[in-house]
């Protein structure tokens, strides 16, 4: 009997050593549809940001064969309710989680509505090297074929592997890793919607194991030049989405609201049209930055026509004008100086 309870109380201190051996990976929860709860589980509609953080990892046992998780709620509403505010008070809470040493790597659960552009602002003022993952789900938690709780244990499988430190922020869905910069949510309701059409993905999870491709070229987290430590709010700027028939009102009306920066969301390459272009040349004139984005969902906007050139127009490259929105509010809170700026979309 003495030797039995001897080789029961090995096993449990043997257990217990192997458990302290696998990464601290701190969750935060958003919301969003992972966390979405609809009356029936082929119901359609649904209502987002319902069950807490608890309540998403207890649905995924398997998690702790793979890091010790500890859960936090930060928010819990739908993404597209997401406010300037929010994302600037979810980077800092995640530097300061990022900042203790106990913590090695970091997991959002977040709606996939603007998933990608909080991912791509946490990519830009996260300031470590530690493995930060961003989550969601195309379907709620009460579906009949939930995809949330696969999506959160590859997420949390993605943040615990070596390999993940230093790569930046990424987003893992639908057993891909994409990084922040590149991808994008490219349909409404499938479990595939996030892909990044000009880059691709830099990684899968196969059976079970982290697989990278390749890794961002782009400046990000500790190596970005953008601190949020100490702003209070974010400078407007407004999306332009262009079409036929634009004569500039809507441009004008962002001028009129207080737009710090405009963002033309062009067709093509990134056209401003005849109808338009004066308009967003008196705002730049006016002290008003303007990037030449594109609603083409692949490619690289360059630059194009002289006069849209000398008129002071930044060419947002390949990212989307969702993006470019980011990045130029980032840029306004260091700088007014356009040819720093285009820098920036150059680097970034």
């Amino acid at each position: 009997m003495r030797k039995l309870l001897s080789v029961i109380a090995l096993t449990a201190v043997i257990g217990t050593a192997w458990a302290s051996d696998l990464p601290n990976v701190r969750i935060l929860a958003v919301g969003g549809t992972i966390a979405g709860t609809a009356a029936s589980s082929t119901q359609a509609s649904y209502k987002a940001g319902q069950l807490g953080v608890d309540t998403l990892i207890a649905a995924v046992p398997e998690i702790k064969n793979v890091a010790d998780v500890k859960g936090e709620q930060f928010l819990n509403i739908g993404s597209g309710n997401l406010t300037d505010d929010n994302i600037l008070a979810l980077a800092k809470r995640v530097n300061e989680v990022a900042a203790d040493a106990s913590t090695d790597a970091i997991v959002i659960t977040h709606g996939t509505d603007t998933l990608e552009e909080t991912a791509w602002f946490l990519n830009l003022t996260a300031k470590t090297t530690k493995p930060i993952v961003m989550v969601g789900a195309m379907r709620p938690a009460t579906a009949i074929s939930a995809d949330g709780p696969a999506n959160l244990l590859d997420a949390v499988r993605c943040a615990a592997d070596s390999q993940s430190v230093g790569k930046g922020v990424m987003i893992v869905m639908n057993n891909e890793i994409h990084n922040a910069r590149d991808v994008t949510k490219m349909d409404v309701t499938e479990v595939s919607a996030f892909q990044a059409p000009t880059a691709g993905a830099i990684g899968r999870i196969t059976a079970g194991k982290v697989v990278y491709f390749k890794s961002s070229t782009r400046p990000h987290t500790a190596q970005s030049e953008f601190d949020v430590s100490k702003i209070e709010k974010l400078p407007r700027v407004d999306i332009i989405y262009s079409h036929l028939g634009d004569d500039g009102v809507l441009a004008q009306a962002a001028i009129e609201s207080g737009a710090k920066g405009i963002v033309n969301a062009g067709t093509g390459n990134g056209t401003v049209s005849k109808h338009l272009f004066p308009t967003l040349e008196k705002a730049v004139k006016d002290g008003i930055v303007v990037v030449r984005a594109s609603r083409v969902p692949s490619g690289v906007v360059t630059t194009s026509k002289p006069d849209w050139d000398k008129a002071g127009f930044i060419s947002s490259g390949s990212l989307n004008p969702q993006k470019s929105r980011i990045l130029l509010q980032l840029a306004l809170t260091k700088t007014q100086d356009k040819k720093v700026i285009e820098k920036m979309f150059e680097k970034y």
